[in-house]
């Protein structure tokens, strides 16, 4: 009777380990896909975010070359008028 009760505990203990791995298995596993989702997710979020930053400095970039350009072309109207002023100038001292 004593052999049949210590069998009965040992199986009993071994259905309950047997049983606690494989649900530990499946939970590993929903870990794991749950990991690899967060993951996934955070690297789009980082290829959005370097993206954006892309665009805000290409727009700013272009925004910089057109004022430079716009300064460039004033200081040239600014000479050329200058230029003109003492070509005038020098018209009138000569007659």
């Amino acid at each position: 009777m004593r052999k049949i009760i210590l069998a009965a505990a040992i199986a009993t203990s071994a259905l309950g380990l047997a049983a606690c791995s494989n649900s530990t298995e499946v939970e590993g596993e929903e870990t794991v896909d749950a990991m690899a989702a967060d993951a996934e997710a955070n690297a789009d979020a980082a290829v959005e975010t370097v993206e954006g930053t892309a665009d805000a400095a290409a727009t700013d970039i272009e925004a910089a070359a057109n004022e430079a350009a716009d300064d460039a072309e004033r200081t040239t109207d600014e000479i050329g008028n200058a230029a003109a002023d003492v070509a005038a100038e020098a018209e009138q001292a000569a007659e």
